[in-house]
């Protein structure tokens, strides 16, 4: 049973979202559930990212917020390239039509990520209303796409959320072995170059801790940012990733 003491609030379309602070604490899969309702316009999206929280809810379910304690999140001087997948990107970036990108086509990846199976899990959460709204979001100027390209074609990639120097990872897929791990490095190698300290992965998986991605606590993960989410934004404009920016991630095994 939930240790709250009351029932999470209900949100209309202008109510602000309560502190994250205020979350539900459960070992019934409810640690972290913030509250419910209120939509998904860019505002409100932008309201819930620059404080810590994010959407994740299923078919038949209304919008829930989560900030989740602990929370996860990748250092990105502590990502794990092993000596392995720095042999694959070196072969990668040899060729002329291996080609990295940022914001070229962010419709097809986050689809691409609703339509990926993954393991333990049945279904999507990246519903019709969450793609519209991520959409919505990217051509605001918050959302981006990395995506690995071969032949002209696109093979892999993630999206994520940027709020001021806040980088936060919402899913990947892979078409091909190893192309989500390809855009991986590269968005690490692009927060490297801008002095980014960290991407939010939000919750743990054993893939996530195999890169290097840990556990913080939910007060740390929001102190930072609050310092971060008000810095001058990233530069994402659309263009292609140079391997001078990825190579010098250094091989970790």
């Amino acid at each position: 049973m939930p240790q709250h003491a009351s029932p999470i609030p209900w949100l209309e379309i202008n109510d602000p979202l309560p502190s994250p602070e205020s979350a539900l604490t459960s070992d019934a899969g409810l640690n972290g559930l913030v509250a419910a309702g209120g939509g998904l316009s860019v505002e409100r999206l932008l309201e819930a990212y620059s404080h810590g929280m994010f959407p994740w809810f299923s078919k038949d379910q209304p919008v829930l917020w989560w900030s989740p304690d602990p929370r996860m999140v990748l250092y990105v001087d502590s990502f794990k390239l092993h000596r392995s997948m720095r042999k694959k990107l070196i072969e990668f970036q040899a060729k002329p039509n291996h080609v990295i990108k940022i914001n070229s086509a962010f419709d097809q990846v986050i689809r691409h990520c609703a339509h990926t199976k993954r393991a333990q899990q049945d279904g999507t959460w990246i519903l019709d209303d969450m793609i519209a709204a991520y959409q919505d979001l990217h051509d605001a100027g918050f959302a981006h796409s990395v995506e690995t390209w071969i032949d002209g074609r696109l093979v892999g990639g993630l999206y994520c959320v940027s709020v001021g120097h806040c980088v936060f990872g919402e899913s990947m897929f892979s078409l091909q072995s190893n192309a989500s791990k390809i855009a991986l490095s590269a968005l690490v190698a692009f927060a490297k170059a801008n002095g980014i300290f960290w991407i939010d992965c939000q919750q743990n998986t054993k893939h996530l801790a195999s890169m290097g991605a840990r556990e913080i606590a939910r007060s740390h993960f929001l102190e930072h940012v609050k310092q971060e989410r008000t810095k001058a934004p990233l530069n994402w404009q659309y263009r292609s990733i140079y391997w001078s920016e990825i190579m010098p991630i250094r091989s970790q095994d």
